[in-house]
């Protein structure tokens, strides 16, 4: 269901300055030098208005650099339509709102990249649906329309959409945003699993990750790896002890009191 496994780098900025997807010329950072190794988990945090997730179309290669270089996978992104197309192929996205289609049910918005790329006959997509549903615990409202649930559950299947088509390389907006202790805790595990190996992957290959928060509390492990976006700076670092470290870039990302929903 997706291309060769390459061993070069999922992502690399080099010396990339950026504007944002509304005003390509407004400056969103400068001087990213970031390099995303297959399989890795990186959380890429910053307050709101920093700009994660133009950043995030930024590294999904949907926002262009103003200057420097990104490459992908080990190349540059396809100048041709076709190539391009295989290479959006290998890249799923999530988006804090979800952007489901409600004149659709939740199961037809799963399926939805599946039957325009033609992945399978009927009765296959139906079964990678289905699977994709039991996984996000959406199965019993598969036939209702994402307007009718909330945004936990839309959250859910945004997911299992952007899961579809099986991508090497895995872009979540805000995952955690608004959700409760309960969602919150069922998205760290699933997001584990998939960088761990799934059944839902060929060959249950590790997903490489990247995800934006505003709170960097909830996603403490020492087998993730963090940046901060802050003053139109992206700063990476290599692991917890490093963010803890970090002093002002970070404090406030570590001392929030954010409201749950």
């Amino acid at each position: 269901m997706s291309a060769a496994i390459t061993t070069d780098p999922v992502i690399e900025m080099t010396n990339v300055a950026a504007g944002t997807m509304r005003h390509p010329e407004t400056p969103l950072v400068a001087d990213v030098n970031w390099t995303v190794a297959a399989g890795e988990f990186w959380v890429v945090a910053g307050l709101g208005g920093a700009g994660k997730s133009d950043f995030l179309m930024l590294a999904a290669g949907l926002l262009p650099p103003q200057r420097g270089r990104c490459r992908w996978f080990g190349a540059p992104l396809p100048e041709l339509e076709e190539a391009q197309l295989e290479f959006r192929l290998r890249v799923g996205l999530g988006f804090d709102g979800a952007h489901l289609f409600n004149e659709l049910s939740l199961a037809e918005n799963v399926a939805l990249p599946l039957r325009y790329h033609e992945r399978g006959s009927a009765a296959e997509i139906a079964a990678r649906v289905e699977q994709l549903l039991a996984w996000t615990e959406l199965t019993p409202w598969a036939d209702r329309s994402p307007g009718t649930l909330n945004r936990n559950w839309q959250k859910r299947a945004g997911l299992a959409r952007a899961l579809a088509l099986a991508p090497e390389l895995l872009l979540l907006d805000m995952p955690l945003n608004g959700a409760d202790a309960q969602h919150s805790a069922w998205w760290l595990e699933a997001l584990t699993q998939l960088t761990t190996g799934h059944e839902l992957l060929p060959d249950r290959r590790p997903v490489t990750l990247v995800v934006t928060t505003n709170d960097l509390r909830p996603w403490e492990s020492g087998s993730r790896r963090y940046a901060v976006l802050r003053d139109r700076q992206f700063t990476p670092f290599t692991d917890w002890a490093a963010v803890t470290a970090g002093g002002a870039p970070v404090k406030e990302l570590l001392a929030r009191n954010l409201p749950h929903h």
